[in-house]
């Protein structure tokens, strides 16, 4: 007598050839498709059309087409990247914090931490910006003022849980100040003319946000929340050298959905090592001001899991949003 149960198994077994069979001849005839979360001519998606081409050089076959799906500060693109066939021809950018920050603060069609992690690329830290004639001449003075006027500093970001607020949460906490009350923008191009304008008194962005501004004497740079000075800073100290054990940014990498085959991961994650040692997508990297951080894989993973630690323990004492 045939059951349910040994039917499943005989399909099983007749499905598995044609998996493997088409892991086998992957990449084929299809393109694959790279969801970028977020607009056209942002750091994520220079970063994303400028390393793919490089990856598939390094995989014959390969036809990557780039795909902005942006929306709700990047949920829109992370859902479709991990509800996607895990078979190798979907694959997305995304940016750590924000990616693990989104789920906390409401539901989604994702799991943070179940996506495939295939390369992290580039890591940005946090700062604080101010005009060039700002009275606020170093974080020192920054700490005084948020304590002097409690609750009546304004600092811009680029978002309700984007990683410029979670940093200010952390400096907050750290420095013991009440909340500052932040002024959220969609990106940093709209706001780095609020920040020029004088219609806030900081901004907490990306290092490399405003860098150029910083070269031209438009707005000065506080402090870094790197584990180092970046090179494009040199002269602008880290908050661990004034006190406050921060490091803090924006990491951006790609990731795949859930259960792509190893086979397949395991020659992305070498084209990704490949193409990040390239001599001439380090000279572009760095005209882009994009600061490499290059981590593959499991080491991938390892970091973005002690990030959602950290921000899961940051819920619990200053939640961002409710709801």
């Amino acid at each position: 007598m045939i059951n349910r149960r040994s039917l499943l198994a005989s399909a099983s077994l007749l499905a598995a050839p044609a998996i493997a069979q088409a892991q086998t001849a992957w990449p084929g005839d299809k393109p694959m498709e790279v969801i970028v979360p977020f607009p056209a001519g942002g750091g994520v998606d220079i970063m994303t059309r400028l390393v793919m081409p490089l990856v598939a050089a390094q995989i014959p076959g390969l036809r990557p087409v780039t795909i902005n799906r942006t929306g709700a500060a990047g949920q829109i693109g992370l859902e479709a990247t991990f509800n996607a066939a895990p078979d190798g021809y979907t694959i997305g950018a995304t940016t750590i914090p924000a990616h693990n920050a989104i789920p906390l603060e409401r539901q989604v069609r994702y799991r943070a931490m179940d996506f495939t992690f295939i390369c992290n690329i580039v890591e940005d830290a946090n700062c604080f910006y101010v005009r060039a004639d700002s009275p606020l001449k170093s974080l020192q003075d920054l700490v005084a003022a948020a304590k002097a006027r409690p609750e009546q500093i304004t600092y811009a970001t680029t978002g309700i849980g984007s990683d410029d607020h979670l940093f200010v949460l952390h400096f907050e906490a750290l420095a013991g100040l009440k909340p500052m009350i932040q002024v959220p923008f969609a990106g940093a191009a709209p706001l780095i003319p609020q920040l020029l304008g004088g219609n806030m008194d900081v901004a907490a962005i990306n290092v490399n946000d405003a860098l150029q501004l910083a070269r031209e004497g438009k707005v000065r740079m506080l402090a870094q929340a790197a584990a180092a000075r970046q090179p494009e800073a040199a002269d602008v100290p880290t908050f661990r050298e004034l006190g406050f054990d921060l490091v803090h940014g924006a990491s951006r990498g790609i990731v795949g959905p859930p259960n792509m085959p190893r086979a397949i991961v395991a020659r992305l994650e070498a084209a990704f090592r490949t193409a990040l040692a390239d001599e001439n997508f380090k000279r572009e990297a760095a005209r882009n001001f994009m600061p490499l951080n290059t981590l593959v894989g499991a080491e991938y993973r390892a970091f973005a899991q002690s990030v959602d630690d950290r921000l899961k323990q940051l819920w619990q004492v200053r939640p961002w949003r409710v709801g």
